[in-house]
């Protein structure tokens, strides 16, 4: 048992578990791409920056903080656990680039002490503005997770913990027993994110929220020599988990896995700090969870109104910091108003750049706002900058789809045909869950039947009880002569 059901009892203090999350996403750069490059150029992106970014990044963070997960689970068994998002386009880059983090994550996937989690396949913001859209890349993702792990994720998180009490509907019409967002202070007022919440809209949806303070610690702060804090020892840390009110259970970290050796440099001690926990945490009788357990095991508290959008993005915690301006807002409208046209395209080609160019970063770099984290705009010199490159690039992709169904196809039309493909994947979808049901009683039958001839032939094999021995005849004595 990872921890006592609501209301169990150790020691007369309700059991607290801590879930550690880490998402894994890799931005794809794009190249520069100039107005008259429009129509002659239809390859969008950096090579060289996309393999140096993310071979520097596999070997100062995920590969040694992988391998410190695996020293844990061989150390500390299930007492220690861990969940992974990762972007299906992070896993294409992964495949491409570094496919011995792909390799790992599947020798830790046979510990049982790690849970895949869903997220959008692009890592962007099709829930924002087209439901459609962003169904369709969470099934990629989790036919991806099912690929590489052997199991379909049913807990999801948004890409940067995006949700709002409409997004959490549709979450729960797709299936998902619960999801990971936000424990911002403006959307919680006086209640503690240590407790289990459900969504306003689907109370069949539970909800996980980050606390802010205790990520933000090791993502953020953990080498700031001017933190009141620092230096920060794991003991010091469980301590202020373990001193929290006795009724909270539930304490949710969560961060991106290169805040381990790129937010917090290996020099600084940061994956010591992350060994030293599981011990630390189990003199206090603090365990680890994953999110499908807590959903498991927890009942939910109360409902979690969220009428507006929230991220774990920045102070506001808002979506301000992608549809903040007048230019994002203007290259978000014009990306997504072609979805349904690259939907009924279906042009493999098309697809994938239709995913790289979601990407959040991409609006990301467009932010004219302050903010107290560092942001790198690599080839850009600006806002404005970013926002020309990534606009002539899309007039490009804009005039591609348009050639494979042109632009000139009225509403009507466009209408009938979404329809009719909807239409057909519901039916794909029925039939799918038909054979699996059929394979299901066929395989009983089959057992059944297996057992019954086994219990014949066990039968046939034993003597009748009663059977009269047969005599032994004597045989005829020759005659004297």
């Amino acid at each position: 048992m990872v921890f006592p059901p609501r209301g169990d009892k150790r020691g007369g203090l309700i059991m607290k578990t801590i879930c550690l999350y880490f998402e894994i996403h890799q931005i794809v750069h794009l190249k520069r791409y100039r107005f008259f490059d429009i129509g002659t150029d239809h390859y969008y992106y950096d090579d060289y920056e996309n393999d140096r970014s993310i071979s520097d990044i596999v070997e100062r963070s995920y590969m040694p903080a992988l391998e410190t997960f695996e020293q844990m689970f061989q150390q500390f068994g299930k007492k220690f656990k861990v969940a992974f998002s990762l972007s299906g386009v992070g896993v294409e880059q992964l495949e491409l680039h570094a496919p011995q983090v792909l390799t790992k994550l599947q020798e830790l996937n046979k510990t049982g002490c790690v849970e895949f989690l869903a997220e959008p396949y692009s890592h962007g913001l099709a829930s924002l503005i087209k439901p459609e859209s962003f169904a369709d890349e969470v099934k990629r993702q989790c036919d991806k997770m099912e690929e590489y792990f052997g199991k379909r994720p049913t807990v999801l998180r948004n890409s940067s913990l995006i949700y709002s009490d409409d997004i959490g509907h549709q979450v729960s019409q797709m299936g998902f027993k619960g999801m990971l967002t936000e424990g911002a202070k403006h959307v919680l007022g006086w209640k503690s994110p240590h407790y289990l919440y459900h969504c306003a809209m689907a109370p069949k949806l539970k909800l996980l929220l980050r606390d802010v303070t205790l990520s933000d610690d090791i993502s953020l702060r953990f080498n700031d020599p001017t933190w009141d804090e620092y230096p920060l020892f794991a003991d010091n840390y469980i301590q202020k988990i373990a001193k929290a009110p006795q009724e909270e259970q539930v304490f949710n970290i969560f961060m991106e896995l290169s805040a381990l050796g790129i937010a917090q440099p290996l020099s600084s001690n940061i994956l010591e700090f992350v060994k030293a926990l599981p011990a630390v945490a189990e003199k206090e009788g603090i365990t680890f969870s994953l999110p499908s357990e807590i959903f498991g095991k927890l009942k939910s508290v109360d409902a979690l109104h969220v009428p507006d959008t929230l991220s774990w993005v920045d102070e506001e915690r808002d979506v301000s910091c992608w549809l903040g301006n007048v230019m994002q807002r203007e290259a978000f409208q014009k990306l997504y108003g072609i979805a349904d046209r690259v939907r009924i395209a279906n042009d493999p080609r098309i697809n994938q750049d239709w995913d790289y160019l979601q990407a959040s970063n991409n609006f990301r770099f467009m932010t004219t706002k302050p903010s107290n984290v560092g942001l790198d705009r690599g080839i850009y010199d600006s806002p404005f900058d970013a926002f020309t490159n990534y606009m002539n690039i899309l007039g490009d992709f804009i005039n591609r789809v348009n050639a494979l169904y042109p632009e000139e196809i009225d509403n009507d039309e466009l209408n009938s045909l979404l329809t009719t493909i909807k239409n057909q994947g519901d039916e794909i979808e029925r039939k799918d869950k038909e054979i699996v049901r059929l394979q299901a009683k066929v395989e009983k039958m089959q057992k059944e039947e297996d057992k019954l001839k086994a219990k014949l032939d066990k039968v046939a094999e034993k003597p009748k009880k009663g059977a009269e021995k047969p005599k032994k005849v004597a045989a005829p004595k020759a005659e004297k002569k």
